[in-house]
């Protein structure tokens, strides 16, 4: 396939890219991206001779009509995604997630292209902790944050395009990804990053929220799966029925960190945070077969740690800002 993947450049689609050319050598690779701050370069350098970057915003009309015009399928990542960064300032929000997505549909309806969207478990909202409900596909929508809203609204937008226009098009929501590039920002790589460097990891709140981890190259892998045989106008959900709450993932870094586990601080936390994310992957599992290959989520995170101390000139140049603006909000 010739395949156009937006937001390449960014944690998830960077990996996605590197397993692409893996496994798959007989595609061609184009990566769209904004190469904004939570984008990098240095993330495709392992297989920067095998794909054709474009710097470029995927609301960008222009352009996204001509990348799109001589693909055959494209894989939509590109999205702003940090919750904090959404409560401080959503419009970026509603420029690459909503508008963004919009361009890429007209685009793809346009030239009659494969698309496949990428969301994530956020647009439902969020669980009781001592629950055990878990999001499927017809559970409704139920956004709690600017960030959240945003894919809601591409959610739909990919869905009426499915039905008034007869695109080709696959939903995917998936939860809590980790793994190599992932931005210092985000909660794990921050507490080992924070380790690493010196500082005390941060804890919001009492760290009763619960997420459902997956790692990154098993949310890629169910994704190819979604392109190569998912049925069209279809929502799928990716999880590894993996729930931890903050506190537990914290004090696992810890431990595989050899640090106490109560050598950390709790900090303000996040407006309106949600409970309790988990994802029902059944429908995915039953129907097209797929099943995540990293199970033991010690083995996971202890590689996720090596990569980060293996890799300071990746994310160095990025801490000290990051911890900058946390500690202006008291986290």
């Amino acid at each position: 396939m010739r395949l156009l993947v937006t937001g390449g450049a960014g944690f998830i689609g960077a990996n996605f890219v590197q397993s692409t050319v893996r496994e798959h050598p007989e595609d061609e690779i184009t990566v769209l991206d904004a190469l904004t701050y939570a984008g990098s370069r240095t993330a495709l350098a392992p297989v920067e001779d095998a794909v054709e970057l474009v710097e470029g915003d995927v609301a960008d009309a222009a352009l996204v009509d001509k990348l799109v015009s001589a693909c055959d399928a494209v894989v939509h990542f590109a999205a702003e995604t940090h919750v904090d960064n959404a409560l401080s300032d959503p419009s970026p929000f509603l420029h690459s997630n909503v508008m963004g997505t919009f361009t890429l549909l007209e685009a793809v309806r346009k030239h009659g292209v494969r698309l496949h969207h990428i969301s994530t478990d956020e647009v439902y909202g969020d669980l009781d902790l001592d629950g055990s409900e878990r999001f499927t596909e017809t559970t409704p929508y139920n956004p709690s944050s600017p960030y959240s809203a945003s894919k809601a609204g591409a959610d739909m937008l990919v869905r009426a395009w499915v039905r008034s226009y007869g695109v080709r098009a696959t939903i995917s929501n998936c939860s809590n990804n980790f793994g190599p590039y992932q931005h210092v920002e985000k909660f794990i790589p921050r507490q080992v990053t924070n380790i690493l460097t010196g500082r005390r990891p941060k804890l919001y709140g009492t760290g009763a929220n619960v997420r459902d981890w997956i790692h990154v190259d098993d949310h890629n892998s169910a994704v190819r799966r979604i392109l190569d045989q998912g049925g069209m106008g279809r929502t799928y959900l990716i999880g590894a029925s993996n729930e931890r709450s903050n506190i537990t993932v914290l004090q696992a870094i810890l431990r595989l960190m050899g640090r106490d586990p109560d050598d950390f601080d709790h900090v303000t936390d996040r407006a309106g945070h949600d409970l309790r994310y988990a994802i029902d992957p059944t429908v995915l599992r039953d129907e097209l077969g797929w099943t995540p290959a990293h199970t033991d989520f010690d083995d996971a995170l202890r590689a996720t740690i090596d990569w980060y101390r293996d890799n300071p000139q990746w994310w160095s140049p990025l801490k000290d800002a990051v911890e900058d603006r946390y500690a202006k909000r008291g986290q």
